[in-house]
């Protein structure tokens, strides 16, 4: 059964591992923006430990009852730049990323208007780099049915998918490996040899 996932802003590696998997996934299209998920955050391994990331949404009357697709991004704080900063202090000296830094830091540069815009090209961004060669396909009416990866609810997927073991991490001797960060964690330590820790 094909799965469907919803949008995520630079994904955990579990998100990328159920990619791996499939040649097509849905990608949830019709729900309502959901506070407080990957939708707009993400998890780097930073000098001091883990580190979250987000950025703002436009709120607006029944901003939680709008479509997924109709979500703007907000763009009124220098979001974008403190992002950039955190990204490229955590990852300056991995092996790659100097190789992915201009065209990923594009993708926000050119700030996309909405939410799912946004997402859309990060996950596009990653699937191309890492060499999957999954099709997204966006839903057209809502799937009660969904895999919804959350910051704040565990699951078993590198588990099951046997990929909970360690791949080189910059701060790894200070702090140990950190499962689960985002795929930029994996692509910018690991470079072309992503896939191989993928499939």
């Amino acid at each position: 059964m094909v799965p469907t996932l919803t949008i995520a802003w630079f994904p955990p590696t579990e998100y990328f591992a159920l990619l791996a998997k499939y040649s097509s996934v849905y990608i949830e299209a019709c729900e309502n923006y959901q506070k407080q998920s990957y939708r707009n955050r993400c998890r780097i391994y930073a000098a001091d430990g883990p580190q979250a990331l987000n950025f703002p949404v436009r709120h607006r009357d029944g901003t939680f009852n709008l479509p997924i697709r109709e979500i703007e991004v907000d763009y009124s704080t220098p979001w974008v730049e403190k992002a950039e900063r955190c990204i490229e202090t955590a990852y300056r000296s991995s092996a790659y990323f100097e190789y992915y830094r201009d065209e990923l830091f594009a993708i926000l540069d050119a700030h996309p208007a909405t939410l799912w815009e946004l997402d859309m090209r990060i996950i596009r961004f990653f699937l191309d780099r890492i060499g999957l060669r999954t099709e997204l396909v966006p839903t057209t009416e809502f799937a009660a049915e969904h895999v919804d990866i959350h910051p704040k609810r565990p699951n078993a997927i590198l588990q099951e998918n046997g990929l909970d073991r360690p791949y080189y991490q910059v701060f790894a001797d200070r702090h140990g490996f950190v499962p689960n960060l985002s795929v930029m964690d994996l692509l910018f330590n690991e470079g072309p040899a992503s896939i191989d820790y993928l499939l």
